[in-house]
Formats: structure tokens, sequence, C-alpha cells
């Protein structure tokens, strides 16, 4: 019996979830089937890959050198795939991920432009935070992702895209209080125990952070929110300040009339979105062209709206 592809794809999923029943919901197949291609291979190599414990399936020694093996050879036939696949440019399936604090502003503009300037692109769309995203790339269940930059991740291609400024964002009664005290108006004035942030895991609230000079963890009013609509409403409601990028300032004041913004003093804060893939295959034609359109789409959403305060 010779060890199949499909063993290792087996291999792997049960890595991951430690589960037998799950592992074989992820692989599409039955317990019983997954369990006796598993058995077979560990007969075939002559070792067990695999304990059961209370707590779930753990791997042995042999099995993680196996793990290790399996998940080089996917990697490489990934990298064959993507090279015959991407020879024909953006076309066909792509599954293409964004963070939370893009994706509803980015996205409205920039996937009627991909729709009409490509043929036959079957576009899936997965919208999470960055560690999920770069996690997905790494396994292949994403081609591409936009992202702010530096991923900070080795073995991804990172292309710049648009740069987002951030406003200061809040009640007019904040906004003016904070002005009027600073008339030149900087990151660093902005009282920490005031500054509203979306949950842990977002990289905006690390960028806010980051802003302001404060240390990540440090003092301010963390309310656990899980999107920015939340924030901006929590933020017109009186309940403190927020960092508003550039690119969601329209959808957001439309949405709550109430929310006033400041735009900082140069150099003002901002991030940097981008565009990454796996460093796999040599054809980045497809690449370059998704990178343009939303490049136009990102230079539409999040060039500057004006230098007064207000709504």
């Amino acid at each position: 019996m010779n060890i199949t592809l499909r063993q290792l794809s087996y291999v792997i999923a049960l890595a991951e979830t430690r589960h037998f029943g799950r592992a074989a919901d992820q692989c599409h197949v039955t317990q019983p089937a997954l369990s006796n291609q598993i058995k077979e291979l560990e007969v075939r190599l002559g070792t067990p890959l695999f304990v059961r414990e209370r707590k779930g399936v753990e791997l042995t020694s042999s099995g993680q050198d196996v793990l290790a093996t399996a998940k080089r050879i996917m990697a490489e036939l990934e990298r064959m795939e993507d090279a015959v696949h991407w020879q024909r440019g953006l076309t066909g399936r792509l599954r293409l991920g964004v963070i939370p604090t893009v994706a509803p502003y980015l996205l409205p503009v920039a996937l009627p432009l991909i729709r009409g300037q490509t043929t036959g692109l079957d576009l899936r769309l997965r919208e999470a935070q960055t560690a999920d995203l770069i996690s997905d790339l790494e396994d292949g269940r994403l081609d591409a992702a936009i992202i702010a930059l530096p991923s900070g991740v080795s073995g991804m291609v990172e292309t710049p895209l648009f740069r987002d400024r951030f406003l200061l964002a809040g009640t007019a009664e904040h906004i003016v209080d904070i002005t009027q005290n600073h008339p030149v108006l900087r990151p660093d004035v902005i009282d920490p125990d005031q500054l509203l942030l979306l949950d842990e895991g977002h990289c905006l609230a690390d960028q806010a952070l980051e802003a302001c000079g404060f240390p990540r963890g440090g003092r301010r009013v963390d309310l656990g929110a899980a999107s920015l609509g939340t924030l901006c409403r929590l933020a017109a409601g009186g309940l403190g300040v927020t960092f508003l990028p550039e690119m969601a300032r329209h959808d957001e004041q439309k949405a709550t009339p109430d929310l006033s913004v400041a735009r900082f003093a140069d150099p003002q804060p901002s991030r940097q979105i981008g565009l990454v893939r796996r460093n796999l295959s040599p054809h980045i034609e497809w690449f370059n062209t998704l990178a343009g359109l939303l490049k136009t789409a990102g230079r539409a959403v999040a060039s500057p709206s004006g230098h007064a305060s207000g709504s």
C-alpha cells in the first residue's frame, strides 16, 4: 500500500482539530473512513501517529514528524496548482480576505471595478481579523488578503494600496473642547481615559494606541466594541472619543449624524492598507491586476474630505 495524499490531508486535519469527529467533518468524510485511513497509514509507517487522551487526540513524536512532512508536501502541491492557475491571470476562483475596518467601506466601491475588469472570476470573500486572515493565507485557505501593513509575517508578498488617515471623532462638544485647548491637534493630546477602542484583536485599536504614544494595554476606556459602527455610536453618545479612519467617515457620519470629526495636524496619523499573498507562485499578473483595481477604489474612499471639524 502506498501513502496517499488523502491520508496526509487526514493527518493534517486531525492534528488541527485534535478530534476524529471534527476532522472527519472538516474533510467531508465519515469518522470511520478517516479513522481507517489513519490506521492504514500507521501500519504502513510502522508507528503510531496519534494517541487518545482525555482532552482529545495528541500527536506522537513520529506523528509530529509526519505532520511536518505532510504540510511541506501539501504546500508544494499548492505551489504547483497556483503556478498553473495564475498563469491565466485574474480568473477562476479567488479567495480574498478583508479586515472588518476596511471591508464595509472599500468593497462596495471595489467589487464593481473588479467585476467590470475581469471575466470568469469566481470571487469568494472572507471578513475576519488580521491574525485569522494571515493564518488562512499560510494554510492555503485564502489567495490574498487586504490588511493594514506591515503584516509582520515572513513568507508573504506585500504591496501597498493606499494610505488611510485617522480623524478624531466624538460629540461636537467633545471635539470643540479638545480643539479649543489644543489648536494644533495631535494624537498625543488625547486623554487616554477618554479614548474608545475596538476590542482586543482588531489592529485598528493597536494603531490608535501607537499613534497616541500609549503603551498597548495602557489606560483607556475599552468597552469591547466589536465593530467600528458600534464604536462611532458610543462616541456620538458622549462616552468618549475615538479614531475614525477617513475611508469610514462618510458612511459612519451618515449613519450617526451626531458624530463630529476633526482632522489632526500634519503629519496626520494614518494606516497603510495593503494587499498580501503567500510567496508561492512566480506568476504575479493576477496579483498586480487586483492591486491596481483596489488602489483605484481606495483612492475613491480614503481621499481627504475637508479640514474643518464638524459633521
